[in-house]
């Protein structure tokens, strides 16, 4: 197990109080929010807001990594909204929702001609289509990826002043909701031709977005400063704020250790902290403090078997770990109410969920039955083994995850009982993401991914995306073409009834194939100040800070 040295801890506490008193210091220059005693929103003030990582990359694709997603929803606008609660989508850059043909593949929006960007450029029909086709194609030569959320580009067209039309070359039935995700944030023109690098830390102030807020000051990986855009006006409908942001600014303050944001939030140095871990939630509404648990709307925090791997292709040897791990002792144990028990490889929640029963029950007995059947054979230390080889497997933490070490070490002491060794893999962020490109270093991955749609099963397991089952061969073919052709046609299928039909039959071949293990329905968990009003999240849990007013 890795730890922190304390000299570390110290200077990490002692980066989080010169922050916070940094923010502090600032907040004063702005103006101070007014008293309110008939609950009406007041203009003014500072909102301190703790975040757990700091972000990597501005890029809207890239987004999904939740500290990408906090900034990159409050600095952008998109064309469509998502309702949180209803999951339904309504114009917002865009007049009305988009006229679809009827095999969904042709999509036309007009759009409003009065919206400015934060440099003060407009936001044209020819710039949305510019950012769409980056954002559909991506861009090699410059690194920057294809949105995740749009499937099958062909092209967009500016058909007049405030009309832009977009093709596809096979159904996009998820487009329109890919156009609300923040994946699909619109930027200025000259935010468009950035490169990679150029999205990425100690950039932050020249990310020019049509949100309700940009950013004034950056401290890279230790502080951010929002400021209000006066003359945003464009919200979409439903947002309680229709004008300009009621706080004048946020400080976005980086504390990844949790006993420093915590301590700095039930202290009242803070107003919102994100990723209150299920330990300290008694701890922070014992403060006085509100508990927000968002769901995420998704893919379920689990694990993904990859099946291509030697030591996995065997069925019996994944159905052994599936029935040889007690879920519902490690939820119970370490993990609080908001963090329901998957019962399925999509969270309830979400688009298509269909209930997989009892498939994933406990079963140790069976579990030893299955690797016996597999060939494995406990050896002297209790460890299986095969033609000399011992069953070991490695997983990855999933840093961006809650609890993701304590789960896997749960996980490894019920495996270990039924001859199963397995090691987690050590390092930071950089080094998780590279090993866990590699099958040949990282044979059982834990993650997760929200996203509001029928897609967000493709996004986490098509080779085309995250590819978490690692589910192609070295000339990029997949290994499992019936897994690959399931996944396109959630992605194709035109119709509502043929989209739910197509998760449902891929949630069922996970099972089948004892391909994924999933854990828990993942929220966003926040604790916030009570003097804090109007916080809320959009459809996958991120941060919309334009309708917070502080009471003073």
């Amino acid at each position: 197990m890795v730890r922190i040295p304390s000299r570390s801890r110290v200077a990490v506490a002692g980066a989080v109080v010169a922050a916070l008193a940094l923010s502090a210091c600032s907040a004063s220059e702005a103006t101070p929010p007014a008293a309110s005693g008939s609950g009406e929103p007041v203009v003014g003030g500072t909102l301190t807001y703790l975040e757990h990582q700091a972000y990597s990359s501005l890029y809207p694709p890239a987004a999904g990594f939740y500290p990408n997603g906090a900034l990159v929803n409050n600095l952008t606008s998109r064309l469509l909204y998502q309702d949180p609660e209803t999951l339904e989508l309504e114009p917002w850059i865009a007049t009305a929702l988009p006229e679809v043909n009827e095999d969904a593949t042709e999509y036309t929006f007009d759009i409003r001609t009065d919206v400015t960007y934060s440099d003060g450029t407009p936001l044209t029909a020819e710039n949305v289509v510019a950012n769409i086709e980056l954002f559909g194609t991506g861009d090699t030569d410059r690194a920057l990826i294809v949105s995740e959320a749009i499937n099958d580009f062909e092209s967009g067209e500016v058909v007049d002043e405030d009309t832009v039309r977009f093709t596809f070359s096979a159904p996009a039935p998820g487009f329109a909701q890919a156009v609300s995700t923040i994946n699909s944030g619109l930027l200025a023109d000259a935010t468009l031709e950035r490169d990679s690098e150029g999205f990425g830390p100690g950039n932050a102030t020249e990310i020019i977005g049509a949100g309700p807020f940009v950013v004034e000051a950056e401290e890279v990986g230790t502080s951010i400063r929002l400021a209000a855009r006066d003359d945003y006006a464009w919200a979409p409908a439903s947002f309680p704020n229709q004008g300009r942001p009621y706080v004048d600014a946020v400080d976005i303050v980086i504390a990844p250790e949790d006993s420093v944001r915590i301590g700095a939030l039930t202290a009242g140095q803070a107003d919102i902290a994100r990723q209150v871990e299920p330990q300290h939630e008694e701890e922070v509404a014992s403060a006085g403090l509100e508990i927000v648990a968002a769901q995420t709307n998704g893919v379920n925090n689990g694990l993904s078997f990859r099946f291509d791997h030697p030591l996995l292709e065997d069925i019996r040897v994944r159905q052994a770990l599936i029935a040889g791990i007690d879920r519902e002792a490690i939820v119970s144990s370490i993990f609080s109410e908001h963090y329901p028990l998957a019962t399925s490889s999509l969270s309830q929640t979400a688009l298509g969920y269909q209930d997989q029963g009892d498939v994933y029950a406990f079963d140790p007995e069976r579990a030893a039955q299955l690797l016996d059947e597999a060939g494995w054979e406990p050896g002297a230390d209790g460890i299986r083994t095969r033609d000399g080889e011992r069953l070991h497997l490695v997983v990855n933490e999933a840093l961006p995850q809650p609890r993701s070490r304590d789960v896997i070490t749960l996980v490894a002491q019920q495996l270990r009982e039924i001859g199963v060794e397995l090691e987690l893999f050590q390092g930071d962020q950089a080094a998780q993401t590279a090993a866990s490109a590699d099958i040949d270093q990282i044979q059982i991955y834990h993650s997760m991914v929200g996203r509001a749609d029928f897609d967000v099963i493709k996004s986490q397991y098509s080779i085309e995306n995250r590819n978490t089952l690692q589910n192609a061969d070295a000339d990029g073919a997949p290994v499992d073409a019936q897994l690959e052709e399931l996944l396109q046609q959630v992605a194709a299928a035109p119709t509502t009834e043929g989209r739910e039909e197509a998760d449902a039959a891929v949630q069922a071949y996970l099972t089948e194939q004892a391909y994924v293990l999933p854990f828990f329905e993942e929220p966003q968990v926040y604790g916030v100040q009570p003097r804090v009003h109007g916080f809320l999240t959009e459809s996958v849990g991120r941060p919309s800070l334009a309708n917070v007013w502080l009471e003073g």
